[in-house]
């Protein structure tokens, strides 16, 4: 400033240099490093980041991508129906338990020879009281089995497949049913889920037509969206479940009227008193004819097709 000139009363002091406070910034130009800059891009192609969305595992499997999931559930079997020109469904339930003759047989065997090494197990004793249950009950089997192939010989053709036997992919019931359908050289489908004690498809599901399920919300969605009728043979809790989230549906008009068929009155008028739900008032007089009976497959059979000749326009929901 000038000798003479006085100092401008409105002007501010100049701030001082801020030092450099942080000790990790480098004192040299990185990028310059040839060696560091390689190893980055190293990292660069590893990173999870790069990866496309659709191939990022570990960003599927997070919770905040569940919507994500379970539309592909939801898509994934809709085309495979789609490709193979699926129009409807026949949906057969039944325990896991009810094995072939064969099987029951060995099971019951087992189950004897056991119970000699310990007469006086009464663990020993139920399980040979069960298992012959079980091996009487093992008709059911051949009568799923024999229930699929009528369903299935004559509804497949190239350009549409109606009435497709589905299960829930698993053993007894299940495979019976899907068995029958691979008998006579149709396709079946079988809808798992993924549970804690692992189960493996059987092996007659047509493998284009096998889906594994996170979410039982949409395995019972694929269930119900093309069916056509639905057979509940004897079975326990997963059957019970299956059987009156079916009746709850029909009985609030939430999907297509179909005929449901329970497959052996003498069992499930042991497990279940329908007649007693709807004399104490729980349900109405009319909703006992949701469902009705049969003890043959050609009597399911009939059932289903004398529904659909009465009801030609029934669509799904």
């Amino acid at each position: 400033m000038p000798k003479n000139q006085k100092p401008n009363q409105n002007s501010k002091p100049q701030p001082a240099p801020v030092p450099k406070v942080c000790s990790i910034l480098p004192d040299t130009i990185l990028g310059d490093d040839i060696a560091l800059v390689a190893e980055n891009m190293e990292a660069i192609l590893r990173a999870p980041s790069n990866l496309l969305a659709q191939d990022d595992r570990a960003l599927l499997n997070r919770s905040e991508m569940r919507g994500v999931r379970m539309l592909l559930e939801l898509n994934k079997p809709e085309l495979a129906f789609q490709a193979d020109a699926i129009t409807s469904t026949v949906i057969v339930f039944g325990g896991t338990q009810i094995v072939e003759r064969g099987a029951a047989e060995r099971r019951l065997s087992e189950a004897r020879r056991a119970l000699q090494a310990a007469p006086a197990d009464k663990r020993r004793q139920r399980e040979v009281e069960r298992s012959q249950r079980l091996l009487e009950r093992s008709r059911y089997y051949d009568a799923a089995r024999e229930f699929a192939r009528l369903v299935s010989i004559d509804n497949q053709c190239e350009d549409k497949r109606e009435f497709v036997v589905v299960t829930g992919g698993g053993p007894g019931i299940m495979e019976a049913a899907n068995r029958g359908a691979f008998d006579v050289g149709c396709k079946s489908i079988g809808l798992n889920i993924k549970l804690p004690a692992e189960q493996q498809p059987n092996p007659f599901i047509t493998p284009e037509l096998c889906f594994q399920f996170k979410y039982f919300a949409l395995r019972k969605f694929h269930f119900i969206l093309r069916a056509a009728a639905v057979v509940l043979f004897p079975g326990g809790f997963g059957t019970l479940d299956e059987m009156f989230e079916t009746l709850t549906l029909r009985q609030t008009h939430r999907m297509q009227p179909v005929p449901i068929i329970l497959f052996g009155r003498e069992y499930w008028s042991k497990v279940i008193n329908f007649q007693q739900m709807a004399d104490e008032g729980v349900i109405s007089d009319e909703h006992l004819d949701l469902f009705t009976w049969a003890e043959t497959p050609a009597d399911a059979w009939r059932q289903i097709v004398e529904f659909h000749e009465r009801h030609p326009h029934v669509s799904p929901a």
